[in-house]
């Protein structure tokens, strides 16, 4: 009798197991070597909800791109979903009867993450409504508040110097368009001519173009590519390949050398085009506008909710570094110390264990957490009434997200989760999940999965980690 009753315990007990462990098709990546974090659990009233699922919850690992939820959550906490970045145009003095203003005209920049040529326009049209006609001094360039920052990154290091992509732009709090150039390129008339290659702003030539693009018959195909390069003259962008005749013209951006000198170029051009002549160049400076500085034209960036929706929806480091040097509480902050005010942010959440951000946007193969941690704070702002619509509506629904390669799994994990994807693949590969899922009965839970090689692991690709935890995470869906 004592022998079937134990038995039976332990049958009871199995089912309990499985369910606790609830990760079974992503811990088969472990047998490869990986390094998995990972955990899944209801929301309760207040209280600690159930656990569904946990591999090594604890794991301290690298999240990537998921460092941006933590950025997110700071900066909706500090500055609240309706905040704006203004970026303004400072004058030592009010233009005179004839409209010349005597000193410099000074660009502030205010650290807005999303700042385009659209709103450098639109100062442009203040300032000329204010009056002003022509600038006896300089245009200056102030990135006072931070800029430039050291580069902590190889692929922000060696863009220095050339870069083949848009995505590690460098950091400056009066940087304009994300960082980057842009070139349309469009098809000449007739094959075999070069294609035409202009700048994406105007006509002005804001950054020189090196045009290795040939026009191709119809129907050949588009294959194009582009380096930007810096020399002893500044920065070129290179392009080459070729475009068919019939094909519709293409952008491409790389990431800009000097941020706060595209801005210059950038707002010269325009100040040119609107008959606003300044006498003196420009020019670019560290140094914080004279006090007595009176503004002369202002434009409010987009509200901070907006800011979050593009910084998360398509990863956009820039804009995620940039939010993390607005966080910082230290003057002229650095990139990690601008880490250390979400470190701070997500030391007050009780129960949430070590963190290591060296930047906001998980660039840094250096950031720590753990799946536990993310956990911790994807709860903690659910339970912000005020700050919870801004949060998750930043995050991805798998069934119709801008990333397309997250449109897998089951159709319950399509429809009913929210996530944010982090991936590195130097000097490790990386793939991070986390976010929200709702059950059948509508109740809200949290997940977050944490993979990281190692430097004898194969490569990781993100059809490995999505296939098993569409299908992991939509079973414990279904079970509840």
């Amino acid at each position: 009798m004592l022998s079937r009753c134990l038995s039976l315990c332990l049958l009871l007990l199995l089912p309990l197991t499985a369910l606790g462990h609830g990760f079974s098709h992503l811990e088969e990546l472990a047998d490869d070597g990986f390094l998995i974090g990972a955990e899944a659990r209801l929301l309760g009233n207040g209280e600690p909800g159930e656990t569904l699922g946990s591999l090594s919850p604890e794991r301290q690992l690298s999240p990537a791109s998921v460092s941006k939820i933590y950025t997110a959550a700071a900066a909706l906490e500090r500055f609240g979903p309706q905040h704006r970045f203004t970026t303004q145009l400072l004058g030592s003095a009010e233009p005179d009867a004839e409209g010349v203003l005597q000193g410099d005209l000074i660009l502030d920049g205010g650290g807005d993450p999303a700042l385009t040529t659209e709103d450098l326009w639109r100062l442009v049209q203040r300032l000329h409504q204010a009056g002003v006609r022509e600038v006896a001094g300089r245009l200056v360039v102030s990135q006072w508040r931070f800029g430039p920052v050291a580069c902590l990154t190889t692929d922000r290091c060696e863009g220095q110097r050339r870069v083949d992509n848009a995505y590690s732009a460098l950091l400056s709090s009066a940087a304009v368009n994300y960082g980057n150039w842009c070139v349309t390129v469009a098809p000449a008339r007739t094959a075999g001519a070069p294609a035409q290659v202009t700048p994406c702003d105007g006509q002005a030539d804001l950054v020189r173009i090196d045009n290795r693009i040939e026009t191709r018959p119809p129907n050949s195909g588009t294959e194009l590519s582009a380096l930007r390069v810096t020399d002893g003259d500044g920065d070129v962008m290179r392009v080459s390949g070729q475009i068919s005749t019939n094909a519709r013209p293409r952008e491409l951006y790389r990431t800009s050398s000097d941020p706060a000198e595209q801005a210059g170029r950038t707002l010269m051009a325009m100040l040119e085009q609107a008959g606003i002549a300044v006498a003196g160049g420009h020019v670019t400076t560290t140094l914080e506008p004279p006090a007595g500085a009176s503004r002369l034209a202002a434009v409010d960036g987009k509200p901070l909710q907006e800011l979050l929706l593009r910084t998360l929806n398509y990863s956009n480091n820039f804009m995620a570094d940039t939010l993390t040097l607005d966080l910082a509480t230290t003057p002229r902050p650095s990139l990690s110390q601008g880490g250390d005010a979400i470190e701070a942010f997500a030391g007050g959440l009780p129960g949430h264990g070590p963190l290591r951000l060296d930047s906001g946007s998980g660039l840094t193969p250096e950031n720590r957490t753990s799946a536990a941690g993310v956990n911790v704070l994807l709860e903690h702002m659910f339970r912000q009434p005020a700050l919870f619509p801004s949060f998750v509506a930043a995050l991805q629904s798998p069934s119709n997200g801008v990333m397309r390669f997250i449109r897998r799994g089951p159709a319950t994990f399509q429809d009913h989760v929210m996530l944010k994807t982090g991936t590195l693949n130097q000097p490790v590969s990386v793939r991070a999940a986390a976010g929200y899922f709702r059950t059948r009965t509508g109740r809200w839970g949290v997940f977050s999965v944490l993979v990281n090689g190692t430097g004898s692991t194969p490569y990781l690709s993100w059809s490995q980690v999505l296939d098993r935890l569409s299908v992991d995470l939509s079973a414990m869906i279904e079970a509840h």
